[in-house]
């Protein structure tokens, strides 16, 4: 399965898979919506998780930089094998310019946010809520190691969520953890690129 998974991912131009990502972002918004439209009374019950409290932004700005640095260690400590998710993160973030990948990871903080804290954990909790965001990150399902480490970050993100009880801070979490990793991502690729083009 794992296999064919990465064989389908790799007949995917980088345009068709940054059409994909943005399909997918756009899909868990219409859900958002129509869930929130069924689950919440009003929209205002829905609106109180957005607290105009941006002083408190740095809580999440905070703990997404923890899960950068712990992600990191065990980068280095762990086998390269386990990170290995078929290399559609690498794919996906070295063909962006670096502006978009600030906007790549501000669509998908926002989308996935709204769905999952927003409106699933604030309905059925943290524990179903975090199963349920890693399930959809599919591809993890090959890759026992990024599977739990999914799930991991996102409980970590639903316990700020409880913390806080405002939206603005895990989407500011899941963005920073995003940006991050994903420049990371960009900067090693392209150095990598320099070594071979220096052995030549």
């Amino acid at each position: 399965m794992k296999n064919k998974q990465a064989e389908l991912i790799g007949r995917l131009s980088n345009r068709e898979l940054h059409m994909q990502l943005f399909f997918t972002q756009i899909l868990l918004l219409v859900i958002s919506v129509i869930l929130g439209f069924w689950l919440f009374d009003d929209f205002s019950s829905f609106t109180k998780i957005f607290h105009s409290e941006w002083k408190i932004i740095y809580i999440g700005v905070s703990a997404g930089l923890i899960v950068v640095l712990f992600d990191l260690v065990l980068m280095k400590l762990l086998p390269e094998s386990y990170y290995n998710d078929g290399g559609i993160n690498e794919r996906i973030f070295t063909s962006l310019s670096y502006p978009m990948v600030a906007v790549v990871a501000s669509m998908v903080a926002v989308s996935e946010e709204l769905l999952f804290r927003g409106v699933l954990q604030t309905h059925i909790g943290l524990l179903w809520t975090s199963v349920l965001f890693a399930l959809v990150h599919y591809r993890y399902l090959f890759h026992p190691f990024l599977f739990v480490n999914i799930i991991v970050v996102s409980f970590f993100i639903g316990f700020i969520f409880e913390m806080t009880g405002n939206l603005y801070v895990t989407i500011s979490m899941h963005f920073t953890i995003d940006f991050i990793l994903g420049l990371i991502i960009k900067v090693k690729k392209g150095k990598n690129l320099d070594r071979k083009r220096e052995d030549r």
